[in-house]
């Protein structure tokens, strides 16, 4: 299953952390450590090959001195540009067991000749199987490492460990072959490390940061190079006895691993490695088939080449290698040249379709874009006038043209928008018919293309040139329909992205006004419990409290004065019925109880004749809904009615009415008073208040007034079906 960004994220944070305190350690003098191991490996490697040399000529050994060296530079690099990496260490490392491997060979080799050598032969002989066998086991460990420097898990740490158990144990088991020494066991421990390790690296790889990536490239370009090297020398080898040290070179070719295990610890080489390593696969793989297609033809002729046919194979290899490498670079200068020849200083006609279309994909405005395309076409058809015109509902203007003309419009009715749009690309005949402003003169050579997107004309492509340049042919022809048909659909994805941007804006301003409509329905729950509070304090609380008293005098007096008991009685019944009335005001105050029991209508009706202006109301045949809808109009009405008391002036008649309609509640508080200029913005706390109750529940208030024409307030709310 691929993993999904925040998995990769979480694994990265999770092997970072891990990382975290090994690299947070004080690891003072760990590039002079690394560089004077690296100065040990790379001193034994040449001590080796200088012990070699004296005995017999060696050029197997001396590269394997140089790889060493190599070797031990790369790890002192990593070092010192990166003091926290283990890679430094672990090419350090290794390098020291190679250069005692390159000492050891070097001693037998001395041994073998008489001569005098620093490591007596039976030790040599010891030495040699168990330092090349751990050659791949270091490998594998700095594979495992990169690029992060660290085993950073568990997994990891155990294949380094069985890395070197393995290596060590198959170097033991070499041992007793001596004084032989078995190529094909060490071989096959390197491709087996070689394997493991690349695996892993590939596993690490789509998880890795793009810097990390790179640095990760950079060693795939080394195996690349070195494996492709190893390749052609093998098959140069098979085909034609040379190069006639296969080993040598076979050796020298991994000289460029530890070069770019160095490399990717620069920022300049890391910014290059993309293109280094897509140029370097292309090339190894045309090796490779340049050597399978020798091959196959040496083996076809059923015998060994002679010295004579040898030379020629190779001369061949080389000239057929140049050839393949030149084939793209010589195919675009000679498709160059003839587009010239042929068309003059023009492009290739089906060339300006295929630059649109690249040019969509790019952020370019669409005006510079249409401009290209017109600059484009005018020069890959030789015309004079190369226009677009684009447009709605008809009406047609000329945006964009080669060369500059003034803006002019064309307006089609309906019924003609339809025939332009259906009519493909047409000639002066048509045009004359359709579009006869689109005619400067008689004789010219024109076409119009129609810009469509599923059936609806968006624009035109319209291009002029000289009767003397010739006519428009069947392949000029259809590029301009095709540019028309990229045209109309990079329109269409135009007026869709305006259109979701418009949506955004308008869904943004809701949000905004939900915002501070809930911030200012939470403030108003606030002062409304603070007004219950506050009433219930100084109201009923107080006449509870006389209760309370009135009752234990009662009380206190039943046996001693029953004359004034029966008096206090009695005015606790008053006081009683004055308690009730105050908590029926408190309660009308919150939640009318005649809105509970009977309704909008009577609630409402109730309300008008408690209201100082003359108030009718509509609202007969309605059902009962939920309390937030009945809630909602109700307290909407009752503030219309109370602002129309303060604002409208005398004798003003107002009208309540309620009504459902398509699955909606609908209200309009209207009266014949004063009014209010509507575009000043000014239309108070009251209708803010109302839009927010009305809001709340998904519905919508507006406000119609002018001066002098009185004020009606309209609301809808959706009822659930």
């Amino acid at each position: 299953m691929t993993p999904t960004s925040r998995d990769v994220t979480m694994r990265e944070t999770m092997e970072q952390t891990e990382v975290l305190p090994m690299r947070a350690e004080a690891r003072f003098g760990r590039p002079p450590l690394v560089a004077v191991v690296s100065l040990i490996g790379a001193g034994l490697a040449v001590w080796g090959a200088v012990v070699a040399s004296g005995a017999a000529s060696n050029a197997a050994l001396v590269v394997a001195a140089a790889v060493v060296v190599a070797w031990a530079a790369g790890g002192t690099t990593v070092a010192r540009r990166r003091p926290s990496d283990a890679a430094g260490l672990l090419a350090a490392l290794g390098a020291v067991v190679a250069g005692i491997a390159v000492l050891a060979e070097g001693s037998i080799n001395a041994h073998a000749h008489s001569a005098s050598a620093p490591i007596g032969l039976d030790a040599a002989q010891y030495i040699r199987p168990i330092a090349i066998a751990l050659i791949p086991a270091f490998g594998l460990h700095l594979l495992m490492v990169i690029p992060r420097g660290e085993l950073a898990v568990t997994a990891r740490r155990v294949m380094a460990a069985i890395g070197y158990v393995v290596c060590g144990a198959v170097g033991a088991v070499l041992v007793a072959s001596k004084p032989d020494l078995p190529r094909l066991p060490l071989a096959a421990l390197g491709v087996v490390a070689a394997i493991v390790g690349g695996s892993a690296m590939a596993v690490r790889y789509p998880r890795a940061s793009a810097t990390e990536r790179k640095q990760m490239q950079w060693i795939g370009w080394g195996v690349t190079v070195a494996f492709g090297v190893s390749v052609a020398a093998l098959m140069l080898h098979a085909l034609v006895s040379w190069p006639p040290n296969t080993p040598a070179v076979l050796l020298g070719s991994t000289i460029v691993i530890p070069l770019a295990l160095a490399l990717s610890t620069s920022a300049r080489a890391n910014a290059a490695i993309d293109k280094i390593l897509s140029a370097t696969i292309s090339l190894a793989g045309l090796a490779s088939v340049v050597a399978v297609v020798y091959v196959a033809i040496v083996l076809g002729l059923g015998r060994v080449p002679t010295q004579k046919e040898r030379t020629i194979l190779v001369l061949s290899m080389v000239a057929a290698a140049i050839a393949a490498l030149l084939y793209i670079p010589t195919r675009n200068r000679l498709q160059q040249l003839a587009t010239r020849m042929i068309y003059g200083e023009r492009h290739a006609p089906d060339e300006v379709i295929r630059s649109f279309g690249s040019r969509l994909s790019r952020a370019i405005p669409l005006d510079e874009l249409m401009l290209q395309m017109a600059e484009s076409l005018r020069k890959t058809l030789a015309l004079d006038v190369a226009e677009v015109w684009t447009g709605t509902g008809g009406r047609m203007e000329r945006t964009v043209s080669d060369p500059e003309r003034p803006t002019a419009t064309v307006v089609l009715e309906t019924s003609e928008q339809q025939v332009v749009a259906r009519a493909g690309i047409s000639g002066p005949a048509w045009i004359k018919v359709w579009l006869p402003k689109l005619l400067v003169a008689e004789d010219e050579q024109v076409r119009v293309a129609p810009i469509t997107h599923s059936g609806e004309l968006l624009g035109l492509i319209v291009v002029r040139r000289h009767p003397d340049r010739g006519i428009f042919d069947e392949e000029e022809e259809r590029i301009v329909v095709e540019l028309a048909r990229q045209v109309g659909l990079a329109l269409h994805n135009v007026r869709l992205d305006s259109a979701l941007q418009a949506s955004l804006d308008e869904l943004r301003k809701q949000a905004e006004a939900l915002q501070a409509s809930r911030a200012r329905i939470v403030a108003a729950a606030d002062a409304e419990r603070r007004r219950i509070e506050r009433n219930l304090h100084d109201g009923a609380q107080q006449y509870l409290v006389a209760l309370a008293v009135k009752v234990g005098l009662a009380k206190s007096m039943m046996g001693s004065d029953p004359a004034a008991t029966t008096e206090i009685l009695g005015e606790l019944s008053t006081d009683v019925q004055e308690t009730l009335d105050e908590l029926r005001r408190l309660a009308h105050g919150i939640y009318p109880p005649l809105l509970a029991d009977r309704g909008l209508f009577e609630a409402l009706r109730s309300a008008g004749e408690r209201s100082p202006v003359n108030v009718s109301v509509q609202a007969d045949g309605l059902s009962r809904y939920a309390q937030e809808v009945e809630a909602a109009v109700y307290f909407c009405c009752l503030e219309a009615l109370q602002n129309i008391g303060k604002y409208a002036g005398e004798g003003v008649h107002a009208t309540v009415k309620v009504w459902e309609q398509q699955g909606g509640l609908l209200f309009e508080v209207a009266d014949d008073g004063a009014g209010f200029d509507v575009r000043s913005g000014k239309v108070g706390a009251g209708f803010t208040n109302m839009s927010d109750r009305v809001g709340a529940i998904g519905g919508n208030l507006r406000v119609t007034s002018a001066v002098g024409q009185g004020t009606t307030i309209a609301g809808t709310i959706p009822l659930a079906s």
